[in-house]
Formats: C-alpha cells, structure tokens, sequence
C-alpha cells in the first residue's frame, strides 16, 4: 500500500544520507540520484490531500525534510547537481505553507539547503529573506533559529542581510536573553562605514539598557567598530566617551591606553577633549576607566582648560585651583582604585609646569610620601625628589606628550604616523623586513617551582611519526623550546632552568630573544643567550640559562604563575 512505499523511501533517503556523510566515494556515486530526488519532492508539493501521511495540509513533512537534507550534501560543491535542485527549492520555497510549524520546518531545512550548496544569487536572497520573515515569527525558537542562520550568512550575503536591519535592531528589545545576545551579534556584523552612525545609535542605547551580562560584550564590539569604520576622530572620541561614562566599569582592559593614543595624535581635538573630560568628571567618578583617561588628559592639557581655548564649543571657565580641587578629590574619594589614584598623582605633578600653583602642588605630592600604598607612595617620593634634586629639569621632564606612533596591517602596506603625518612605513622598500613574531608561555607552579618541570603550558607539533614530545617542551611555528630543570649547588633554594631553542624551517630566526617573569616573592636572574639567531632545518641550537630564587620558600600557588616571553624575526 501507499503508507509501506512511504516508509520505505523515507528510510532509504536516510540511509543514503548516512552513506554520503561518511564516504566521498558514496557521495559521488550517489550524485546521479539528484534528478529522481527533486522528482519526487516535486510530487509531494503538487499532490493533493491524502490522509495517511498528511500533516496541518502538507503532504508528508517529514520526508521532505529527509530529501532537503540529502540534496543539501548531494550539492555541496557541485555545479552540475546544484543547478538541477535550484528551481525545485524555489518551488519549495515559495508554495510552503507557513501558518503551522511543519512548514516552517521545511522552510527552515530549504534556507540551510539553498545556502549550502552553489545555488543561484536570486534563489539565496529569496533564503534570506525567509529567514527575515522568521524574526516577525511570535515563536522564540524560530526567531533565535533565524538569527543564528543570518549570522552564519551574513559574511557571504552581507546586502541581502542589510534589508532586515530594522528588524534585527527591534530583535535587541526582546525579553529573551539568548535572541537579545544573537541579535547584538547580528548587528556588530552587520555594520560598516554607510551605516556606522545609525547602528551605534541603535547600539549605545542598547548598551544604556541592557542587562549587565550584555555590556562587557556590547562595549567591546563598540570600540572595535568605532576604532573600524569612525567617519571622524570627533565622532570617535564623543562614541568612546559615551561608553565610558555609561559602562565603564565593564569595558575591556585596553580601552584607557587606546583611548588615550586616540585623544594624543588628534591633536586639533585636544582643547574640546579635556573639556568634554572634565565636564564628565563633574558628573560622575565611579566609572574607573573614564576617571583615568580624564586625569591623564587633564594633566596632558590642563592648561587648555583653564585658557579656556575650544572651537568645537561653547568654553567653561575654570581655574587653577578648581582643576586641583577636583584631582585631590580623586585620591581621597573612597571610589578611586590604586591605578586611578596613580593617575590622579601623576596629572598633579604634570601641572606643576602648566600652573602657577607649584607650592600647593608640593604639598600634595609631599603627602603621598608616606602613603600606605606602595606604588602611590613611589610615585610621590619619586616626584618629591624631582623637585628637590632635578628641579631644573622637571620642565623637560614633565613635558606635553608626543604624537604616538599608529601603525595598522589591514593591508599589504603598513602605514606609521608620526608627528602628525602619515607616511608608508618600510614595507614598502625593495627588501621587505623580516618579520617579528612573539609568543608567551606559563610555567606552573604545583606546590613549589621545581616542579614544574613536566607542567609546561606547551602547545605541540603537528602530528608526525617517531616518539612524542618531552612534556617540557614548547612548539610554536616551527620554533621548538625545551627545557630542563635542576637544583643549583651549593643553594637548593636556586632553580636553575635551561632553554634549548631548535628551529625546523627553512629559514634562520634572528633576534631571537626570550625574557622571564617571576613573582615578587622570587628573584630572576637571566643570563645571555649563546646566540641571537637559532638556525634552519635543526642545524644547531640556542641555550640560555635562567635561575630563579626562591628566598621566602613559598610553597603554595601563588597568582599569577610565572611568565616567560620569546620574540624573533624570520
């Protein structure tokens, strides 16, 4: 009967599904089947109502998912059998019905076939926007479904994606947590130079309403797509400042040192910048970060805040004492982290060449003298003696920061800014520099350091025959260290480690240097490497020995471990 045939082709279509996934010689041999698939899925379209294999008015789903699949492999990579499946997806595709969820499961499994294979560009944006008309769907599953699928093609079909912007953007007002996360990841993909200012507009009041979990990850993809795709360094700074006064507790680590490069080579920006800053500082000082930044471009360019100089707008009057009101109010402020407190200290005493207030400047600096914290304390004695023993060149010392050099590889010509200007860097040159690699690895700790020897973090060769690696050995881009550990004699206290560096390329690594890092429990004395560059293809080794003292005799695990670094050039 009807219902046996059914059966049966539905579990042939599975085995031959199973057989083309595990062998490519089945996978070939099977290919001449598409012809009688699509014939076969053709009928189970235009046929009418039957009701043993009917489900909500689709003539047996199921099976047409299975044949979807399985032309899905079948026309991965093949010109000749994706062509023949192309006006049957589109025949799917367009005759489905979608009010129940059985046939938005065989739109779903015709979206992921379409994109899979070489399908024509016409039929893959019908795809997309089936996938746009999931996001409408009330279901939370089907909306998440079609916002992962986008983003898994938005690289390859990134205008046909662009279309369903508006709706992907409303995707970040959902109250599910896992559409809100897909649907920020969505957009961050979705932006480039035509559309940067309306998706961070999108994005920033995303990131002033959204749940904790999702500023960490919000502010990030702010930064890096500022720092991509900025129309002006205005607008970049103003989108960087706006993060950090409203989530600068959870941006990322190097936002304070690149926002400081950024405000340091935007050298018409300055007077607009430490305006900006210090209006931001009157408002709110809990945010670390933005504390930070402001403090260092207050002492950079203190002076321009109180002369009052900004074109960009309407200038505030400030004075002396005021802006040093403010900074002192910083390191006592109970909100003030040990590094913001550093940062304060440090624009005070770059003021002390661009105020007439010296004296009340020493009397700060001469506080933190006696400072319970050690690097606070540092700061100041340091400071003390400069006015003290160097005063004559305190001026040198403490002057306005130079332009920071910028480089960026996105191209195959690195360009290097310096005093303002922009110029081809030597990658450009007849001979192209080598190039400098570097790499860092841990050396764990388990009670005492001597043990470390079969802990190395190490990352390994490529699979090859012969015995496997030392457990003390690190492989990295053909550069392979090993290391071995004794006990020094006539102090057991003394670790002794020495690095054998081989090399299995072809071509020597010069300068090559490796340092070390320890707690500050240890002491650390690295001795010269027997040379500077390791040779090809193993034709000779680089030694190094490194001793490291353990006086206090600490035997628990103390964070962080040990820090070893190598650079070369090849």
């Amino acid at each position: 009967n009807v219902w046996t045939l059914v059966s049966v082709l539905h579990t042939s279509v599975v085995l031959l599904t199973e057989m083309c996934e595990r062998s490519p010689d089945m996978l070939s041999h099977f290919r001449k089947l598409v012809p009688q698939l699509v014939r076969i899925l053709k009928n189970l379209i235009m046929s009418g109502y039957s009701p043993e294999h009917d489900v909500s008015g689709i003539s047996d789903p199921f099976l047409q998912v299975r044949i979807l699949r399985l032309l899905r492999i079948l026309g991965r990579s093949d010109d000749d059998s994706s062509e023949a499946m192309n006006d049957i997806l589109a025949q799917v595709a367009t005759n489905t019905e979608t009010s129940k969820n059985v046939g938005n499961a065989i739109l779903y499994e015709t979206v992921l076939t379409i994109m899979d294979i070489k399908s024509e560009s016409g039929l893959r944006v019908l795809a997309i926007n089936i996938l746009g008309r999931f996001l409408l769907n009330n279901d939370k599953n089907i909306r998440y479904v079609a916002l992962t699928s986008l983003l898994k093609t938005v690289q390859t079909d990134h205008n046909a994606v662009q279309r369903h912007r508006s709706t992907i953007v409303d995707c970040l007002k959902d109250l599910d947590v896992s559409i809100k996360r897909r649907a920020m990841e969505l957009s961050f993909a979705l932006v480039n130079g035509n559309n940067i200012r309306g998706m961070m507009k999108e994005l920033l009041y995303f990131l002033d309403s959204c749940d904790p979990e999702f500023k960490a990850d919000c502010a990030s993809g702010v930064f890096l797509a500022a720092e991509k795709y900025a129309p002006s360094k205005r607008w970049h700074i103003d989108t960087i400042m706006r993060v950090l006064t409203t989530s600068g507790s959870y941006v990322r680590d190097d936002s304070v040192p690149n926002l400081i490069q950024l405000i340091t080579n935007s050298v018409e920006m300055h007077a607009y910048t430490v305006q900006r800053l210090y209006k931001a500082l009157l408002d709110d000082i809990s945010q670390q970060p933005l504390v930070q930044v402001s403090s260092w471009c207050i002492g950079e360019y203190g002076d321009l805040l109180v002369s009052g100089q900004c074109e960009e707008e309407e200038p505030i009057q400030v004075t002396e004492d005021e802006v040093l009101d403010v900074l002192e109010g910083l390191l006592v402020s109970n909100l003030s982290t040990p590094v913001t407190r550093g940062y304060s200290l440090t624009a005070i005493m770059k003021l002390s060449t661009r105020f007439s207030s010296v004296n009340r400047i020493k009397k700060v600096v001469s506080i933190y003298g006696s400072s319970i914290d050690v690097e606070l304390q540092q700061r100041a004695v340091e400071y003390n003696a400069m006015f003290k023993k160097y005063d004559h060149m305190r001026p040198a010392l403490l002057e306005r920061m130079p332009i920071m050099e910028k480089s960026s590889s996105n191209g195959p010509t690195e360009m290097v800014q310096t005093n303002g200007e922009t110029e081809p860097s030597a990658l450009e040159s007849k001979h192209p520099p080598p190039v400098t690699q570097y790499v860092c690895l841990t050396l764990c700790r388990s009670p005492s350091l001597y043990d470390a020897a079969a802990q190395v973090v190490r990352r390994p060769p490529p699979s090859r025959p012969g015995p496997p690696p030392s457990p003390a050995s690190f492989w990295t881009n053909g550069l392979k260290i090993e290391f071995t550990f004794e006990r020094a004699t006539p102090n057991p206290n003394i670790a002794v480690i020495t690095i054998h560096a081989s090399n299995t390329t072809d071509a020597d690594m010069t300068e090559f240097v490796f340092q070390a890092a320890v707690p500050k429990t240890f002491q650390l004395q690295l001795l010269s490497p027997s040379s500077n560059v390791v040779p090809a293809l193993n034709q000779g080794t680089v030694t190094q020995v490194i001793r490291v003292l353990n006086p206090q005799k600490v035997t628990r695990r103390p964070p962080p471990p040990p820090l070893m670094c190598l650079w070369w050039s090849s």
